[in-house]
């Protein structure tokens, strides 16, 4: 069992330097502009932030079992933050900074999914994100949706590890009213010679987690809007003497929901916070996996500016907020409010972070790495969102295999078996000879659960149709790339459509085919469906091996929330994948696999150049 781990992370000179020397200074240099405060003056603070950690402490690629590359230049990890954060901290004096998080801590790498399922931090080892938060010394952090992946009971215990609040003030206890988590954290920032300054810090969550993780918060939390809670919190934040209030909010700053109507309140909403909730001067925005050096958002009712920024995701960058203060009246206001991003990529990894979680990193190494089969020909997701492939009908057959088995006895065990899988990673593989969990754990990146649900003809089709909305509309049969078919969301389109928001449908027993005809208008798409050979019929009924967060609404697929639900037993579906290849021992493409969809213009298939 580990000791909890709370000293302050120590970096080396050089690191400090290397940080300093790309912000255009020496160290000599950030001294003597560090503020050198003298009453009546105007005060300069400093809130950094990042958001979507998703479980990277080191710069490391666990799926390609090698250093982190996204061929854009970035790098990833607290390792790397904790290097801006103290080169910030020796700029503008450690006194007058503050550190903060937007949430989506503790799940998306291996690494955090070891301590969560393997060895879980409930049986008493320190989590490695609150082990380097801690060390960084953060002052507070928002939840994230993703933080309730694993049960309320293990992120109770990561919030008993942290050295600072986990922050949620639209969680609410369903049996008392009550924000479940703290809703803010006042931190009071020392002046010399004057009054110090009180900072007021409030965490929102997403509304989404309502439905993306129905099965472990129903019936023990709910999650009301944003902006409804912001409008509680904040004029009591300032009537408790906040002179500025900082929001950490993970919910991004397009306004937009991923589940259309499902609920009553926007999935990405820190806009509108920014526009109808007085009294807050920045947002430190999460979710949405983008980064925003400054947006300035006008708040409707005040006139005032408010400032909201997102340091992109997984540590790649760290944001920093500037709020000058003066007093008016012998009380602190803010008279402006700056921000901007820094680059993970201009530092090296923090020695002193790096060292605490060694050990942990290297753990999940040989973990990743342990062979469970083989495969007999390789498999890649590098085409899965164009054109049907092996790998997703691996997982189609595992997640369909797995509920037949579990109806085998019931009335449902009679209805043709089909199964959704989504192109979650296009980097993913499953290389010909010996397969690891590593090779698996990249072809299922998400920690979601199986459902089995019940599906009519006609509701498959719509499903389809909701699908092929992925898709562009084009005329002629190309060549085409695959940029110029999808609406996938990129660098220049973040507000399009998510690969794993791309469903593809396969049948167990008897194959399931489909064209999508990309010359006909989205709705229209979907030609040629039929099952065993025929055409399905608008009544006929199927059951449909389907992951929990489709099933609860994600992505906002019809019928899929009031849909019969006939398997729920919690299983998975990464783990359901490992199991399978450990018993089988041996994946064999060539029987599983069959091309049963494709993209057409006008009934003639395309041309894709990849």
């Amino acid at each position: 069992m580990s000791a909890p781990i709370t000293r302050r992370s120590v970096l080396s000179a050089v690191a400090v330097t290397s940080v300093l020397t790309a912000a255009g200074m020496t160290p000599a240099q950030a001294h003597s502009r560090r503020p050198q405060h003298r009453p009546g003056e105007p005060l300069r603070l400093t809130v950094m932030g990042t958001t979507d950690l998703h479980g990277c402490v080191f710069n490391w690629d666990y799926f390609k079992d090698a250093e982190y590359d996204d061929k854009a230049g970035n790098d990833i990890g607290l390792a790397k933050v904790a290097t801006l954060v103290e080169a910030i901290r020796e700029q503008r004096g450690r006194e007058s900074t503050l550190m903060i998080d937007a949430g989506d801590t503790i799940q998306g790498t291996p690494l955090a999914y070891y301590y969560a399922r393997v060895e879980p931090i409930t049986a008493g080892h320190i989590h490695p994100m609150a082990a380097a938060m801690n060390a960084i010394g953060y002052d507070a952090a928002a939840l994230g949706n993703h933080e309730f992946n694993y049960g309320i009971p293990l992120l109770r215990a990561f919030a008993e590890q942290l050295d600072f609040p986990l922050l949620g003030a639209n969680a609410i206890d369903a049996a008392t009213g009550r924000p479940a988590f703290a809703p803010y954290v006042l931190k009071t920032v020392q002046v010399p010679g004057e009054k110090p300054v009180l900072v007021g810090i409030l965490g929102l969550t997403n509304p989404g987690i309502a439905i993306w993780d129905k099965a472990n918060v129903e019936g023990k939390l709910t999650f009301p809007g944003l902006v409804e809670q912001a409008q509680v919190w904040v004029p009591r934040m300032r009537a408790a003497g906040a002179d500025v209030v900082v929001v950490a909010a993970h919910s991004g700053a397009t306004t937009s929901s991923s589940y259309g109507d499902a609920l009553p309140y926007p999935e990405n909403a820190s806009t509108l916070v920014a526009q109808q909730v007085p009294g807050i001067d920045a947002i430190l925005v999460g979710h949405a996996h983008v980064e925003i050096a400054e947006k300035r958002v006008t708040n409707a009712q005040t006139g005032r500016d408010v400032v909201l920024t997102e340091p992109l995701r997984w540590g790649m960058r760290l944001s920093v907020i500037d709020i000058e203060l003066t007093k008016v009246r012998g009380q602190w206001t803010v008279s402006s409010v700056g921000s901007s991003v820094l680059n993970s990529n201009t530092v090296p990894e923090d020695a002193g972070v790096a060292a605490l979680l060694t050990a942990d990193h290297n753990t999940v190494m040989r973990y990743v790495n342990t062979p469970i089969g083989s495969c007999t020909q390789a498999m890649s997701c590098a085409s899965a969102r164009y054109e049907d492939t092996a790998a997703l009908d691996f997982i189609n057959l595992v997640q369909a295999q797995a509920v037949k088995s579990a109806l085998a006895g019931t009335p449902e065990a009679a209805l043709p078996m089909l199964s959704i899988a989504a192109p979650f990673n296009r980097s993913a593989a499953i290389p010909q000879g010996q397969v690891t969990v590593r090779d698996v754990a990249g072809l299922y990146i998400y920690d979601n659960t199986l459902l089995g649900i019940v599906f009519t003809g006609a509701q498959i089709a719509a499903y389809l149709e909701k699908s092929a909305q992925y898709f562009k509309q084009v005329f002629g049969t190309g060549p085409y790339t695959a940029d110029q078919l999808t609406n996938a969301v990129t660098a220049v389109a973040p507000n399009g459509t998510p690969d794993y928001n791309y469903d593809v449908l396969w049948g167990l027993d008897a194959p399931l085919t489909y064209d999508i005809d990309l010359a006909q208008p989205a709705g229209s798409r979907i030609r040629q469906l039929s099952y065993a050979g025929s055409p399905v019929a608008p009544a006929t009924r199927f059951v449909v091996a389907i992951n929990n967060y489709r099933q609860s609404g994600g992505g906002g697929f019809p019928a899929v929330t009031t849909a019969p639900v006939v398997h729920n037993a919690q299983q998975e579906i990464r783990q359901l994948i490992i199991d399978w290849v450990g018993a089988k021992g041996t994946v064999d493409p060539p029987s599983f696999f069959t091309r049963d969809w494709r993209l057409v213009s006008n009934g003639t298939a395309l041309t894709i150049t990849g």
